[in-house]
């Protein structure tokens, strides 16, 4: 089974959300995971936006892309816009989906306006999913 990661910096939003996203539209035609090169705490709106949408990321951690082997990924998505998105050394197959990161640290944003921020996120990503040929991982 051919397998992606979903790549940024801290695998807390865009990369969860690509993961259960990709799960969720691609079933058990390839393996996905996600990653980040420094990992922090899963979002609690990436968490909360998609159990909006039916998918359960309550269970999910960041985890490190130190601790993949990625002689084993044949896609990797990276998700980062205006951060620097980690630079992995391999011949894998790659892609770059410039996204806004979501998460913010501004007194100023309200929790709805975070929600807007996670849910435009989403229906980024899925869009993106939704036209990603398969056949690429060939």
């Amino acid at each position: 089974m051919k397998t992606i990661l979903f790549l940024c910096v801290a695998n807390s939003a865009r990369s969860q959300m690509a993961e259960g996203l990709a799960r969720d539209i691609f079933g058990g035609k390839v393996n996905v995971l996600s990653a980040g090169s420094a990992p922090a705490k899963v979002n609690p709106y990436a968490v909360q936006v998609m159990a909006e949408n039916g998918i359960d990321l309550s269970r999910h951690t960041s985890k490190s892309v130190d601790d993949i082997d990625l002689s084993t990924i044949d896609l990797i998505i990276t998700l980062c816009a205006d951060e620097v998105c980690p630079v992995v050394h391999t011949r894998t197959k790659r892609l770059h989906w410039p996204l806004a990161d979501p998460a913010t640290n501004d007194p100023k944003i309200s929790k709805d306006q975070l929600l807007v921020r996670f849910r435009t996120a989403h229906d980024e990503i899925s869009a993106k999913l939704s036209k990603l040929n398969l056949n690429i991982l060939d």
